[in-house]
């Protein structure tokens, strides 16, 4: 990471054919390197022109001209990172953009970090640092539903929600803070019933935001889902049908699937990362191959956070059937039944379906398409508050927020017992000056060197 004396550059764009390619420059000189590459066609001088005006011209490097370009200024503090800002738009190919980016850098440009334009955005006070992680997640957004939980609208929903908390815990701290300095002038603004409802309040908001995480965390980052079953009941066909291609090998012969497959894949509002596992069996005939896949199927069956559990209609609830299901009984994780091959006549009876968090009746042939809908919609019934308007309300979506609010929800009950059990506000003050800590780490105005490091290193370069 560079110094933030430094003015940096990196081509923000995808590398490849495209029809524009963005080189951006951010940092105090960024003017002064654009004066040094870029000459206006109207043969005006760079300063002539206004802010946020794109300018056509030309990119010369050592009197050679490279390409015409658009050129726009961003003047500090009015830019994306805070900082005096110009991106240049160039033709898109990997060859003339990197040209392009090699005159900025001779010019006196530091090459950017990833994720370098955000972090000084962060730094600069652009952004907090929870709107910077929704920002990462949109780069990364593989659903339309991850795209509504990173929207602008979202993020402005969660910045104003944590804000409304913080300012009400400075607001109780200024008044204990008043009464504890100057004891003799009743200078606090809240009596102990006043500290007590705020509290209450505060608590209440927090507990809001928590409710989120479970939504949050299925859209964002996904429910580790393993697809389980003896031999040929229809795994890899299920798996098929929720990836949306012939990812898995389907035939009759038991044992074809030998190891786990993964795909991260959208499943309704929520995104799956879906694991296919070899047929749970046991039994002579398996080779050595086959039963080190079931050994990791059964591994991967105890950290599962959803399981599907599929059975074929077609055939009669045998050993191998309730060898899955004494399996899976121990695990605490959502289970959902796939009934499979309801197209043929049922010779199916099973006792254990009482085990399951729900039971679908399926088929895997054809489209499989009323099958899917009944299985996204038992998913997001699971994991998502029908409640909850995913791209308008507040929702935390990262670990690193659940935790924090988590935290302050600690510290602000602790508090709320403290004045309860007849303690003075001064005895609560402590954890209420940690719960305010704590929410300070959601927009990063609290939060370690460590954890913003992490947070921008999953970044691209020039983003």
């Amino acid at each position: 990471m560079n110094n933030l004396t430094h003015t940096i550059a990196a081509v923000s764009t995808p590398p490849g054919k495209g029809g524009v390619a963005i080189i951006r420059i951010s940092g105090e000189g960024a003017f002064d390197i654009a004066d040094k590459v870029f000459s206006p066609a109207s043969e005006k001088k760079l300063s002539d022109f206004g802010p946020r005006v794109q300018i056509y011209g030309y990119i010369v490097d050592s009197g050679e001209r490279i390409d015409d370009v658009l050129l726009t200024r961003f003047p500090a503090p009015h830019s994306y990172t805070g900082e005096d800002t110009v991106e240049i738009a160039c033709h898109g190919g990997i060859l003339v953009s990197a040209l392009v980016l090699e005159a900025v850098l001779k010019a006196g440009a530091m090459p950017a970090a990833a994720g370098e334009f955000t972090r000084r955005a962060f730094i600069n006070g652009r952004m907090s640092l929870t709107e910077a992680e929704a920002i990462s997640d949109l780069l990364e957004a593989r659903s339309r539903e991850q795209i509504r939980l990173s929207s602008s609208t979202a993020r402005d929903a969660l910045s104003t929600k944590i804000g409304d908390i913080r300012t009400e815990l400075v607001s109780l701290m200024s008044s204990i803070y008043a009464r504890i300095d100057y004891p003799d002038e009743d200078l606090g603004d809240f009596s102990d019933k006043e500290v007590l409802a705020h509290l209450y309040n505060i608590r209440k908001k927090i507990s809001s935001l928590l409710s989120t995480y479970k939504t949050g965390r299925a859209i964002s980052e996904g429910v580790r889902t393993v697809i389980c079953g003896k031999p040929n009941a229809g795994k890899s066909s299920l798996y098929n049908l929720l990836v949306g291609e012939d990812a898995a090998i389907v035939t009759d012969i038991a044992g074809t699937t030998r190891d786990v497959l993964e795909r991260s894949v959208p499943c309704g509002k929520i995104m799956l990362r879906l694991t296919d596992t070899a047929g749970i069996r046991e039994g002579e005939k398996i080779d050595e191959v086959e039963r080190i896949g079931i050994e990791r199927s059964r591994e991967m069956i105890k950290k599962s956070e959803l399981l599907f559990a599929i059975f074929d209609l077609s055939r009669p609830f045998d050993e191998q059937d309730r060898l899955l299901c004494d399996l899976i009984r121990e695990s605490k994780a959502p289970k959902i039944a796939i009934l499979n091959k309801s197209d043929k006549p049922k010779v199916f009876d099973c006792d254990m379906l009482p085990l399951f968090d729900c039971s679908i009746t399926a088929t895997m042939q054809g489209d499989g398409g009323e099958s899917l809908k009944k299985i996204e919609k038992a998913v997001n019934e699971l994991f998502t508050d029908e409640k909850i308007l995913v791209g308008e309300d507040a929702v935390i979506f990262s670990a690193r927020q659940n935790a924090a609010l988590s935290r302050a929800d600690e510290f602000i009950t602790a508090a709320i017992e403290s004045i309860e059990a007849g303690f003075s506000q001064d005895a609560a003050s402590s954890d209420i000056e940690r719960a305010l800590g704590a929410v300070a780490e959601l927009d990063g105005r609290a939060v370690s060197e460590e954890i913003v490091a992490d947070i921008f290193s999953k970044f691209c370069v020039g983003k």
